[in-house]
């Protein structure tokens, strides 16, 4: 029996494979670029799990793969951009899986909010318009009318923070319009409220409208304008009642969003009035989220999403601890350049063991690449995981460790 997976998360391919192997399957890994996965992959045993080189933005050769799969019992699909067309598939091979139409809702972040305000579950609307046929005049004083200032303005399907223009004045928002207006987007370009107050995310599993709130991952976010993400811990020790609370508004905003099964990193602003959306990714969360699951939780999360793909309940719904989480509390920080250019290597890793915390370093990049964007995560080049017995002290101890790393890019030492 074979469970294939549509791509999947940087980290966490290992987990996967374990999983798979425990329900008594093997997976078979569906991917156009298997550098992604060379980390999870050196940690693996040779032929642990079939690979399939296949460009899987073509439908059709994915399902001719599909179709030549043997004792295909479901396909994982751990990504946004490869979401619907698993959704589809799943759906073309008869099975288990989302509503193709439901992932579609929740690919669309512009579509999401304004359902979410016309139920009284979110303080924005949301104004949507392409953005290279609308005039910046227009959009702007779209945006004025229907939402005001401070506002946002994103790709309705973005990804890893690209696309996104914080605005606080008219200056902002007319300078954002006009460089939005030169980008390709995913989807198409919207606006909604900013929301000011720390980020986090709920990471909940659900099973047939059934939500269970796994824990909280805190998030760091660099200063304005970027937004890129810095720094992660997980779990945050809200009291109980917050915690309760916040549960109940990710059930009610994934029960009108549509998705009713599987795992769901759902990002928040807390604001002084509660928690408001930023966006629901219908996965496990990125980077070492999952990680982070398997560790506090003492048990490897991954099998609910093996349970989820063979279309039965997960056993974790049951078994998930309902007080202080068992295992350690983990915190990462991603590592970027202090300027674009050719990655050349690091210094500082040989350092690592020196830190409390057990930091380990999980490599996102390899030396030879070219570097561009440092405004969003594809700037990241590693990132450093380290334990505690809390989220707070695991993110010290993993600032700490961090800081010790250096990106090194071709010519640094012409500059010195």
């Amino acid at each position: 029996m074979t469970i294939a997976a549509l791509e999947a998360l940087t980290f966490g391919l290992g987990r996967l494979v374990e999983a798979a192997g425990t329900a008594g399957h093997r997976l078979c890994l569906l991917t156009g670029d298997r550098d992604v996965y060379r980390h999870e992959l050196a940690h693996l045993a040779p032929g642990a799990l079939d690979i399939v080189d296949v460009d899987t933005h073509d439908a059709g050769a994915c399902a001719a793969v599909l179709s030549a799969v043997p004792d295909l019992s479901g396909l994982i699909n751990s990504t946004d951009t490869w979401s619907v067309p698993g959704a589809e598939l799943a759906a073309k091979f008869g099975l288990p899986g989302p509503d193709p139409s439901a992932v579609r809702l929740l690919r669309d972040k512009s579509r999401v909010r304004a359902l979410l305000h016309e139920r009284g579950l979110s303080g924005s609307r949301a104004v949507a318009f392409p953005a290279t046929t609308t005039t910046a005049a227009t959009a702007a004083s779209d945006i004025l009318r229907e939402v005001g200032l401070p506002a946002i303005l994103k790709d309705s399907a973005g990804t890893s923070s690209r696309n996104v223009w914080p605005v606080r004045d008219e200056r902002q928002l007319h300078a954002a319009l006009t460089e939005a207006a030169q980008r390709p987007f995913n989807g198409r370009l919207f606006a909604e409220r900013f929301f000011s107050g720390p980020v986090y995310s709920a990471e909940t599993l659900g099973w047939e409208g059934e939500t269970r709130l796994l824990g909280v991952l805190s998030r760091q976010m660099s200063p304005e304008p970027s937004v890129r993400e810095e720094a992660a811990a997980f779990p945050v020790a809200f009291p109980p009642p917050e915690l309760d609370r916040i549960e109940e508004w990710a059930g009610r905003v994934l029960a009108a969003a549509g998705h009713d099964s599987g795992f769901a990193h759902v990002e928040f602003v807390l604001t002084a009035e509660g928690p408001e959306l930023v966006e629901i990714n219908r996965r496990i969360g990125g980077a070492l989220v999952g990680e982070a699951l398997c560790r506090a939780l003492g048990t490897n999360v991954y099998d609910a999403m093996v349970d989820t793909a063979l279309g039965r309940r997960p056993a974790l719904l049951d078994t998930a601890p309902t007080g202080p989480a068992p295992g350690p509390a983990t915190a990462f920080v991603l590592v970027y350049p202090d300027r674009p250019g050719t990655l050349t290597g690091w210094t500082g890793l040989d350092g690592l063991s020196a830190f409390p915390g057990s930091p380990e370093w999980y490599p996102t990049a390899v030396p030879g690449r070219c570097v561009e964007h440092l405004s969003d995560q594809r700037g990241c080049t590693g990132i450093v995981l380290a334990e505690a017995e809390t989220a707070e002290l695991a993110l010290h101890r993993a600032l700490s460790a961090a800081g010790s790393i250096r990106p090194a890019m071709a010519g640094d030492n012409d500059r010195e």
